[in-house]
């Protein structure tokens, strides 16, 4: 897999500062962390085994960009990244999640960023086979089956008594002529150049096996004994009808799965996991003691249960054994009732990099709706101008929306820049209504209209508290 992990700190607070207005500690602090990492894979192999990630908290309250700046760094490296809430785990013993859940969920997502590049690889030789595939069902050579080819899996299903489709297929041979194999070759380029994606055809594709434990609940335990039981159960395959668009799609998926080597994918995946995982664990402040006057033993257990993958400690999944030691991990809370120190010492230890975040201001929030590539505003007109309508919004508005979601901020719960999207729906309500019935217009959003459709409900404090 490619890591991007030589870019630079400055490069990477570059990339950052493209989706997340401010917070530049919490950037910058990130940013070492990932060359830290890049550094580490120029040392020794002995040395580079000394060298631990240095795991960072950040401290500050919802909608300020923690989880954001997190997401975005692992999506700029493609690094795997799962978030996770501490408030979800149990300590052992408890009925809930298990705090190694976190890595198991770690490792699912690099398998899937290891499969996609895979995919991508065989592409083009799993597309040949495909069509090859439709050209056979489309000319048929002359079919023979195998006499007295029982096999010993056949044999086991008659003897248990088991159903007759949960049988391997008998083996069947195809003898064609010279005669079949040109007009398989002329099929063939008419599927290429898309002449008969309308025309139907009868495939056989290999069913996906249920799960017969699925009721039994989804927990890590039965996820691993069910691919256990996936690899022992004979596949079957199952007649489907479709347009030869449809079916060449459904074949190149299929082909794509027998190309993949699945053993080397797992253990790709599993160092990728382990060399350039990251690992947020959002609401860590809520798992101390003093965080509730409730529960204050289970709270401190769960910190117990996290402290020895933080510190490093292998995790057995499905696929393998992971080693957490060099998994990077990025912790965050708004402490507005307990502190950092509030965190049992070896916990406090396990994240030197203490980050603060900043609380958003009005000059901030008009920032975040209009320079960010993936800014609100930009994202409502694009979703507008699909339905031919224009929406032009005057410097005044975006300065009236700002200031309304400060003051809602500051007289309700903070939610930081997730305001604005509750005041953005808000306002376009109508507009997003009625566009469909108004193409060709051009609309123009000004401070008036702002004041029209929400100023009413910002002055009610009570329709403010359920509609802001």
């Amino acid at each position: 897999m490619n890591m991007k992990i030589n870019q630079t700190p400055r490069q990477v607070v570059a990339e950052l500062d493209k989706y997340i207005i401010g917070q530049n500690d919490a950037k910058k602090s990130v940013a070492v962390a990932l060359r830290n990492r890049y550094r580490r894979m120029q040392l020794p192999e002995d040395m580079q085994k000394e060298v631990t990630p240095k795991n960072i908290l950040m401290i500050g309250p919802t909608g300020v960009g923690k989880t954001e700046i997190a997401r975005r760094l692992a999506g700029l490296v493609h690094a795997p990244f799962v978030k996770v809430e501490a408030t979800k785990f149990t300590e052992v013993g408890y009925v809930g999640r298990d705090v190694e859940s976190m890595v198991r969920d770690l490792v699912e997502h690099a398998i899937s960023l290891v499969e996609k590049e895979k995919r991508s690889d065989v592409y083009s030789q799993a597309y040949a086979k495909a069509l090859e595939r439709i050209a056979q069902v489309l000319k048929p050579g002359v079919i023979k089956k195998k006499a007295n080819n029982q096999n010993p899996m056949q044999s086991m299903f008659q003897q248990f008594g088991l159903p007759a489709d949960m049988m391997p297929e008998e083996e069947e041979t195809e003898e064609v002529t010279a005669e079949v194999a040109s007009q398989r070759r002329e099929i063939v380029e008419q599927l290429k150049k898309g002449v008969l994606d309308n025309r139907e055809v009868t495939i056989k594709v290999v069913e996906k096996n249920s799960s017969p434990l699925g009721a039994m609940g989804n927990n890590d335990q039965m996820m691993m004994l069910q691919s256990a039981l996936d690899s022992m159960t004979p596949k079957k395959k199952t007649k489907r009808t479709l347009k030869v668009k449809d079916a060449i799609k459904v074949l190149t998926d299929e082909e794509t799965d027998k190309l993949i080597d699945k053993n080397d994918l797992s253990t790709e995946a599993l160092k990728m996991a382990e060399e350039n995982g990251i690992i947020f664990i959002d609401e860590i402040d809520k798992i101390t003691s003093k965080s509730d006057q409730g529960g204050q033993v289970s709270r401190e257990g769960v910190q117990r249960d996290i402290l020895p993958i933080v510190e490093g400690s292998q995790v057995s999944t499905k696929y393998g054994n992971i080693q957490t030691d060099h998994i990077l991990f990025i912790a965050s809370g708004a402490f507005h009732v307990a502190k950092p120190s509030d965190l049992i010492p070896e916990l406090q230890g396990r994240f030197p990099i203490r980050v603060e975040l900043d609380d958003l201001t009005e000059a901030d929030f008009i920032r975040i709706l209009t320079e960010p590539n993936n800014a609100l505003i930009k994202q409502y007109r694009a979703l507008l101008e699909t339905e031919d309508v224009k929406v032009i919004f005057t410097k005044e508005a975006i300065e009236r929306l700002a200031a309304i979601a400060a003051r809602v901020n500051e007289e309700t719960d903070n939610i930081g820049a997730r305001r604005l999207h509750t005041i953005l729906e808000k306002l376009l309500e109508d507009l997003l209504f009625e566009s469909p019935d108004m193409p060709g217009q051009e609309i123009t959003i000004t401070a008036n209209y702002v004041d029209e459709k929400i100023a009413h409900i910002v002055e009610d404090q009570d329709l403010r508290r359920y509609i802001l």
